[in-house]
């Protein structure tokens, strides 16, 4: 739900304003939000004074700085006469659901002391409370999996071989738990993005010629073989 506004949002921001977005690394930056919604009218921002930004929570001498430069240069499209006040309300959208998160990560974290392959996941960088406890939710027990090689099936790591003489492409198995997979794409491209050794190795495949998704995807089969065997074990994931 949160990429879908989030995804959403940025192209109205991109439409309306397209340099707005250059202020900021991520739309979703708390301080960014927080500046949109400090007036009524989306158009106003391009005159708010520095001292009225300084008083925005999150916001510093720095991210004052880059404001005011983008202020000297702002250009509305006339989509903003009928757009602003959209991009107002998903920004206080965003702040919202940014609030909700963090009340179920915080009841997430209790219940997952009671799972011990919820921990093992979320010892891996990247790998969040939402995406830890959901993923050992999918995999329930490992019992279930003959080895690694079964439990990359399932949770989408393990495309299936589909190819024929000189044409070469994977399939999808039908076993595959789409919502294990989904969170798994999502942990991994967090995960490749704090360890170095993993970014490299996504660097590597998209050098193959392989696209985002595919890269991310060999990366989380290297990574399934690991995490069946630290829950085997039952140890958690160190950083060598």
């Amino acid at each position: 739900m949160r990429t879908r506004c989030l995804n959403s949002f940025r192209a109205a921001l991109q439409a309306v304003c397209p340099g707005l977005l250059e202020i900021t690394g991520e739309a979703a930056n708390l301080w960014f939000l927080r500046f949109l919604i400090a007036t009524d009218d989306l158009v106003k921002i391009k005159r708010m004074q520095r001292k009225s930004l300084l008083k925005i929570k999150g916001i510093g001498p720095t991210y004052a700085n880059r404001i005011q430069a983008w202020q000297s240069t702002a250009l509305f499209s006339p989509q903003v006469s009928y757009q602003g006040d959209m991009i107002l309300e998903d920004a206080q959208g965003l702040l919202d659901l940014h609030t909700r998160i963090q009340s179920l990560e915080h009841k997430i974290e209790k219940l997952m002391q009671d799972s011990p392959i919820a921990q093992i996941l979320w010892s891996i960088p990247g790998f969040g409370t939402l995406c830890s406890s959901h993923l050992a939710g999918e995999i329930g027990t490992l019992e279930r999996f003959e080895n690694e090689g079964s439990l990359g099936l399932y949770i989408g790591m393990a495309p299936l071989d589909n190819s024929s003489g000189t044409y070469q492409r994977s399939k999808t198995p039908k076993q595959v738990n789409t919502r294990a997979k989904a969170t798994m794409m999502i942990a991994v491209d967090h995960h490749r993005k704090q360890v170095p050794e993993s970014q490299r190795y996504y660097e590597k495949k998209r050098a193959e010629g392989k696209k985002h998704n595919q890269a991310i995807r060999a990366l989380g089969r290297h990574l399934t073989r690991m995490i069946f065997k630290l829950i085997k074990e039952n140890r958690t994931y160190e950083l060598r």
